[in-house]
């Protein structure tokens, strides 16, 4: 069985290894040149959604680890 086209799965689905991985690929696709303006702008759009996706998986880290100090540093006050 064939699997899907790495773009017919939802961003919002794609781990952010994934999603990283994905707009890696597009950015050098982009970078080689010779397609047409539709498929340019397809692949455009498609890395926007990647890279606002991985901005939030980075931001949810970002808030983890924030939080995880802060508990840390709550406990040790006690």
């Amino acid at each position: 069985m064939a699997s899907a086209p790495k773009d017919s799965i939802p961003v919002e689905e794609l781990t952010y290894e994934q999603a990283r991985d994905e707009l890696a690929g597009i950015v050098a696709t982009l970078e080689s040149g010779g397609l047409t303006l539709e498929k340019s702008l397809d692949l455009w759009e498609r890395g926007e959604a990647l890279a606002a996706h991985c901005r939030t998986w980075l931001d949810a880290a970002r808030t983890r680890i924030a939080d995880t100090i802060d508990d840390g540093e709550e406990d040790e006050a006690e």
